[in-house]
């Protein structure tokens, strides 16, 4: 499996995990809001915040379709307020540049990608929404540039099929499982789908997590996720319909920390660690002596037994000691060494 390389983040499963902050529209359409947004997220510890570059009447027809039920306004409307400008992603790039935090915009028309490529993104994350769109797939994978695939709402066989049309032009690719729901039941999730891709796909597989709290996110870290997704907002009660899915900033830190706990316990190896060695010595039990026991007396049950520290004869010894005689005189609550034993 090949890593991806993101700007000045390679992504894979050696790698530490890739935290996207996915700010989305929970900005409401303000720069200002936006910008504090980065802020936020930059402290929290992610190494990406993630927007969506909207140009309405490029993605949709006017429709008064709404979102499901998590919100009574149709998608049109919605969207149409949630519009930034070129010039203002432009700046909140900038901004991310100037605070050290990766920008990632997912683009949902031609004409957004154009944009991105004019502000000169390093990748491209493409929605579940979009995973069938084979236009506009042929469109992002013709710029050459690393892409980062969710997979809500889609079949095996239609995952496969965008991932072919990536490799085909010899696109880095990073695969997210998502359950396009929201939020989404934690029965739902499907960690189990993580592993099931690597086997499937051979690349870096991660996570677009839309269920509340941080605990299937970092679950999905122990099952191999390489990249973890989550909705960030700076307070839940923002009007906006992913703002109650969405993780406030101290929840965002924590998630970052957990993910980051998880990796490193991944490890699978099984020996006693040099840390583990001097604990050893007082958490394990020797062998002792119980009771004063004669020179040529044999060892028993009634006259040796087990306790700390372990300094001394290793309890494992125990039984192989059992019947043997004592070479001299031990006296009670002793620890025998091998040349108490003949």
């Amino acid at each position: 499996m090949n890593n991806v390389k993101i700007a000045n983040h390679v992504i894979g499963p050696k790698r530490p995990v890739f935290i996207i902050a996915e700010a989305g529209i929970n900005h409401n359409g303000s720069f200002s809001i936006a910008k504090k947004m980065v802020k936020s997220a930059k402290e929290a510890g992610a190494n990406c915040i993630k927007f969506q570059t909207h140009i309405t009447e490029k993605e949709m027809i006017r429709s008064d379709i709404r979102p499901g039920k998590i919100s009574k306004k149709s998608l049109w409307n919605i969207i149409k307020s949630c519009e930034l400008t070129e010039s203002e992603e432009k700046k909140i790039k900038e901004y991310c540049k100037k605070m050290q935090i990766l920008f990632l915009s997912t683009p949902f028309s031609k004409d957004a990608v154009d944009r991105l490529e004019r502000l000169k993104v390093p990748a491209y994350k493409i929605g579940s929404g979009e995973l069938t769109n084979i236009p506009f797939l042929n469109y992002v994978a013709k710029k050459h540039k690393p892409v980062i695939l969710s997979t809500g709402m889609s079949t095996i066989r239609e995952i496969t099929d965008a991932i072919k049309l990536f490799e085909m032009y010899k696109v880095p690719l990073v695969v997210l499982q998502a359950t396009s729901s929201y939020p989404a039941e934690y029965k739902d999730i499907n960690l189990g789908v993580i592993e099931k891709y690597e086997k499937l796909f051979n690349l870096p597989v991660g996570i677009s997590d839309h269920s509340i709290g941080i605990y299937t996110a970092i679950g999905a870290v122990a099952k191999g996720a390489c990249v973890v997704e989550k909705h960030f907002t700076l307070d839940k009660k923002m009007i906006g319909p992913d703002q109650r899915i969405s993780l406030e900033p101290k929840e965002l830190a924590e998630l970052v920390k957990g993910c980051q706990a998880v990796k490193l316990a991944l490890g699978k190896t099984k020996i006693i660690l040099k840390k583990e060695k001097p604990v050893v010595q007082f958490g394990r039990e020797s062998i002792v002596s119980i009771k004063n026991i004669e020179k040529n007396q044999i060892f028993t049950e009634n006259n040796i037994s087990t306790k700390r520290p372990g300094t001394g004869i290793p309890a494992k010894y125990y039984y192989k000691i059992l019947g043997r005689k004592a070479k001299v005189n031990v006296f009670e609550d002793k620890q025998l060494s091998w040349n108490d034993i003949v």
